[in-house]
This record gives structure tokens, sequence and C-alpha cells, in this order.
């Protein structure tokens, strides 16, 4: 298995380079910055090109307009040799990404008393990327959730038509003729029709299916076409009943693809929340996938989400196992062994991984360990819950709360905050909620969409020590709540690895870092301090303190940030 990191010091100069899911996280740290010290040039060398080229910066020191405040564009014009990172670490989302090599030369860069800048200490490190994560057992893929970003304003122009308005008209929805969605959908828009295209190519195979939002119509459509070969549960509680909703239309059109006896439509005590696929050759589990993406427009294009495929029997039995409790009935399924404990997988020469499955009689069973984790993380906690403002109570949120007051460093978000301790011991941000650029947008930014009306920040999972032997990742389709895991159909899995806590610790920080900076704009317009932004000049010339200043502050949650991810 090749090494999921990379790194070197030089001169007091660290750079470390982090494998994620088709981006690579670059951590960057420097003992003594000096005073004439004004950030990092990144370059990249890609497979298959015969050099490099400069990741490149919304931010400059000046802009050459007069007005800075009308010209500047919002596009990435600068490159960062000319327009360094101001910030200790960054994440490199190749624009087409492929397999293979990627070099990157991480210098750090310095200004004159005349302006122009002067390179310092030059590291140059290289990583593999865009292989599975484990290959042969385990691969992992997230959807991009940038509907409300930049990268969307300048890609698609804030297209607003690209998802209904009603989610109950989803099947009928005409979908706009570009890449948007494939864009969108990222990593897990793969994963998911790469699993579906090889069951309809493969006519030995079946596939069992469990859904809850279900209304992509290009979904349904290859549904539809594995015929008889498939078997449905699909959820009909609350919004999903009605005979006009998209999962009781999906229901109706497999039903004449597939046949009656094969579709069923059914909920526990709350909510069939499993979103699953599971392939079978022969009447035997395979492969499965599963996570917190529901096979939906805004579960797929707008939200943010993951989605595991684990190529391994012993998985998939276990999945195929509820699927049958759940097919034959809900009545039963707490009192049964699948829901009462934990099941464990060991594969040789692979991490360990470990299930939970409800609805059970206690929340207890699903939660503790979580709880226990978080409370026992020694040097990070990394999550994204998309309801935890609701669970106002509950092993996961005892410990959310009690780790808000501890100095541990901590990165958190939730579709909303309200109700939540949302700073650290030192008075930094430690959890954030969703937030986009509107009307008023602060240059060189543009105002970005909304995204629609509906969740936006939809994972599930927590992160603990993922730079520790120890590390831990609990993800899957568990709200982590005490009603969920009482009255859900869901899953939960533990997967004690720092590979794979590498990979989701970093898409922690991609979505923190997006939201945080959109609170901080919020506030800024609410202040009304409509001012550009630039990049920080040195002290001799601004007469402001430097730029990196707050980030050597000792015990701060920027100074664990900067060491974190640099060593």
């Amino acid at each position: 298995m090749e090494n999921f990191t990379n790194s070197k010091t030089l001169d007091g100069f660290s750079v470390k380079l982090w494998r994620g899911e088709s981006m690579v996280l670059i951590g960057m740290d420097v003992d003594y910055p000096e005073p004439d010290f004004v950030g990092f040039s990144i370059e990249v060398q890609s497979p298959g090109s015969n050099g490099f080229q400069p990741l490149r910066n919304r931010l400059a020191f000046t802009y050459p307009q007069s007005n800075a405040l009308e010209a500047v564009d919002g596009y990435r014009n600068y490159p960062s040799t000319q327009a360094p990172f101001q910030k200790f670490r960054w994440i490199h989302f190749p624009y087409n990404p492929v397999s293979g090599d990627y070099i990157y030369r991480v210098t750090r860069q310095h200004m004159n008393n005349d302006r122009s800048l002067r390179p310092g200490t030059s590291v140059t490190l290289d990583i593999l990327l865009g292989n599975k994560t484990y290959d042969g057992f385990l691969d992992i893929g997230f959807t991009r959730n940038y509907a409300s970003s930049q990268a969307y304003a300048d890609k698609y122009d804030n297209n607003t038509v690209i998802i209904p308005s009603d989610p109950s008209q989803g099947l009928d929805f005409k979908k706009v003729d570009n890449d948007v969605y494939e864009w969108l959908g990222f990593k897990t828009y793969k994963l998911i029709t790469d699993f579906l295209n090889d069951v309809i190519a493969d006519d030995t195979l079946e596939l069992d299916l469990f859904a809850y939002d279900l209304n992509e119509p290009d979904i349904v459509t290859m549904l539809e076409r594995i015929g008889p070969r498939l078997r449905a549960i699909i959820d009909n509680s609350g919004s999903h009943k009605p005979d006009d909703s998209a999962e009781s239309i999906a229901a109706n059109r497999l039903v004449i693809s597939a046949g009656a006896d094969r579709v069923h439509r059914m909920h526990f005590s709350n909510l069939q929340h499993n979103k699953v696929l599971i392939a079978k050759s022969n009447g035997s589990a395979e492969r499965v996938l599963f996570g917190s993406t529901n096979f939906s427009f805004r579960g797929l294009y707008i939200q943010a989400n993951n989605a595991l495929v684990f190529q391994s029997r012993d998985v998939a039995a276990l999945f195929e196992e509820i699927f049958e409790l759940a097919f034959a009935g809900a009545d039963k399924f707490k009192k049964q062994p699948v829901a009462s404990q934990w099941q464990v997988v060991n594969a040789a020469d692979y991490p360990a991984v470990h299930f939970c499955f409800s609805p059970h009689s206690s929340a207890d069973l699903s939660l503790n360990p979580v709880g226990a984790a978080i409370d026992q993380a020694s040097s990070a906690v990394l999550f994204c819950i998309a309801f935890l403002n609701q669970a106002t109570s509950g092993a996961v949120r005892e410990a959310v709360d009690r780790l808000q007051a501890k100095s541990v460093f901590s990165y958190g978000i939730s579709d909303k905050a309200g109700g939540l301790q949302v700073t650290k011991p030192d008075g930094s941000v430690g959890i954030v909620d969703f937030e986009y650029l509107a009307a008023k947008a602060p240059e060189p930014f543009k105002s970005e969409w909304s995204g629609g009306e509906g969740i936006h920040e939809h994972h599930k999972f927590v992160v603990t020590d993922f730079n520790l032997p120890t590390a831990k990742v609990f993800t899957g389709s568990s709200n982590l709540s005490i009603s969920g895991e009482q009255g859900n159909g869901d899953n939960l899995v533990m997967i004690e690895d720092s590979r794979v806590a590498a990979v989701y610790a970093i898409e922690a920080l991609r979505i923190f870092d997006h939201l945080e900076f959109r609170t901080k704009m919020k506030s800024a317009n609410e202040n009304k301090n409509h001012s550009a932004l630039t990049l920080g000049l040195p002290t001799s010339i601004s007469n402001k303190p430097a730029w990196f200043e707050k980030f050597y502050i000792k015990g701060s949650q920027l100074e664990k940030d900067r060491l974190l991810f640099s060593h």
C-alpha cells in the first residue's frame, strides 16, 4: 500500500502532503518567519504534464484597476508565485483529476522594500492521487457541495435551474445539458453511476436497493434497466407517502420493470433512512455502497455528502442481512441480533471495520462509542453532523458540548448552529453552519447562489485523532441522534485507520474553511465593511501586524492548526 502522506523539512520550513479523495491537503510551517515573509507559492506538476504550473489566488497585494471594488472579477487571476497564499495549509483540487503522481513545489515568498517578491526556501514533494482508498477493499467519495461557491459562480454563472424547485417533480425535471451534474456530484456521482452501470452490464448480477429520497431521474431510469434483477425497499414516511411523491412514482415505475413482489414500500417507527446498493452474484452479496448520499437532486448536486463502496463479501453480507429483514417487515427488526450489537469485519491487510444497524432499543448501543471517542481524543476531532443542533441530548451531542469547552483542536460543521456553543476557549470559532456570499459579496468575490431551499451540510461523520495510530472514523446514514437510532432504519460504521481518517479530516477542513470564510464575510457585511480584500504587506510597509502573527499565539487553535497538518 502506497503512502498517504509525504513530508519534508528544510531550513526550518516544513511541508506535508496528505492524500484526499481527488484532492490534496498541503500543510506548511515556518519555524521562525522573517518580518518580510508574505506567504507561500504552490506549484504543481500533474501526471503527464511537462512542467510546473502555479496554483492561483483570488487575492493580490494590489489590483491593477483604479477601483478594485468594481474591477476585480472574482476569478482566480493571480498565480501564487506573484500572490502567495497567506495560510498555513491549502487544499488543491486538480481541475481534471487523473490517477498518478502529483509533484508539488512549495516556496516561501518574501517582499523587498520596493514591494517586489523574492523567493526563499523551496520544498518539492510528490504524492499518488486518483487511486482507490484501499484497492480491492474500499473506495470513498464525496459530493462537491459547491453549488454555493465561487467555483460554481465562475464555471456555471450561478445557474439556478439545475434542480427542481419542488422535490416531488424531480422525475419529470429536464436536466440541463452540460457537465454540471457530474461536476457537482464529484466522486460520489461516479461511485453510484459506476455501481449501477456494472449491474446493468452484467446480467448475472442482481441489485438490492434501500432508498430514502429518490427523485434523480437518471438513477431511476438505470434501476428500471436492471429489470427483474432488482429488489427495492423505498421509504413511505411523511412526504414520501403521497401518491404524487417522487418516491411513490419511482416505486410504481419499478413495479412495472421489476415486478410487484420485488418492490416494497415501508418505514420503521420513524424513517427507512438507509441509502444502500447491494450487488449480488448467484444469490450472494459481493459489493455494497452506502453512506449519507440520497439518490436525489439535492443529495448528489447540492449537499455535502459521502459514499463508501466496500468490495468485501463479509461487509456486503451484513447489509444483505438487514435488507432481508426489512424486506420481510419492520416489526421484529429491533430484536434481531444484527440490530442489538456491533458487527466486526476483519480482513487481512485491511483496516478493521465495525457496523451498527438501527433501529435498536437503546441509542446508547451506537452513540456511546462515538461519544467516548470524542471524549478520549488527545490530538484532534473533526466532524460534520447535519442535524447536530436538533439533538439536545445523547452521547454525541453531549460529547461535542464538552469538546467545545476543551483546548483539544477541533473543527465542526452543522447545517444550522442555533443552540450550539460555537466558540472554543481561546475565542476562535469551532463550529460553523451553512452560509453563502449573498448580494453584497466583498470584492474580489462574486455573489453566490443559495443552492435553494433545504439542507446543505448533510454529512454525518466524526473523525478523532486522524494523525495518530488510534485514528477512528464514524460515518454512514445515521444522524447520530437518539430519535434516529431508536426510530430509523440506518447504518453506522466505525473504521479504525489513519488513511481513511485523513480522507474524512480533509473533507471536514474543506467544508469548514469554505463556511467559516462566508460566516466572516456575512459579519463584515452586517457591519458595512465592504473594503476590498487584499493580501497583507510586511509590517515595515503597512504599519500593521504581520498576517502570520495570529498563527503563533501559544496554545491557540490557529497555532495547533499550523502545526497539526504540517508535521
